[in-house]
């Protein structure tokens, strides 16, 4: 069970974990991805605990931390510069975190709290790709049904609405 008065220090993350450290699939940036995060911890005390984990590395902007299905179990730390963000990624790499190796990498984009520092946030752009993936989302869920009320009915069923629309003698 990991506590914050627990949190390790840079110096002393310094040693080999116990995972080796993985080769980065994306390049750094000042936003880490965290996974294999425990899903028993609720949403506040997680980032409590990832506030005090990751301090020592260099100043935090943000901590995103959902507990949606397609988001349970990872976070996104924000750093203030890259230095800090790959040190933390080196360092902590397979750090048991409540009972579980973190895995973490560089985030593919850049995070919303980086864009806002450095002036290249555009809201506008940011509200228009979200409302082009929900309405992704709407057209995959209606092709969805289509596809279920198109699909054939079993034998049974089909005997079934035959007798329903049998008029009665």
């Amino acid at each position: 069970f990991f506590s914050p008065s627990s949190a390790p220090s840079p110096q002393r993350c310094a040693a080999p974990m116990a995972a080796p450290a993985a080769t980065s699939a994306n390049a750094p940036k000042e936003t880490v991805y965290v996974n294999n995060l425990s899903e028993k911890v609720n949403q506040e005390e997680m980032k409590k605990s990832l506030y005090a984990v990751f301090a020592p590395f260099g100043p935090i902007i943000d901590i995103v931390h959902f507990k949606s299905n397609k988001m349970r179990g990872q976070a996104f730390v924000v750093f203030r510069d890259v230095p800090a963000a790959s040190s933390a990624v080196r360092q902590m790499q397979g750090f048991p975190f409540y009972d579980k190796p973190m895995k973490l990498d560089y985030a593919k984009a850049k995070s919303d709290a980086t864009a806002k520092l450095d002036g290249s946030y555009l809201a506008k752009v940011r509200e228009e790709r979200t409302a082009k993936r929900r309405a992704e989302r709407e057209e995959r869920k209606a092709g969805a049904k289509k596809e279920k009320a198109a699909a054939p009915k079993a034998p049974r069923e089909e005997a079934a609405d035959a007798e329903m629309a049998a008029p009665a003698a």
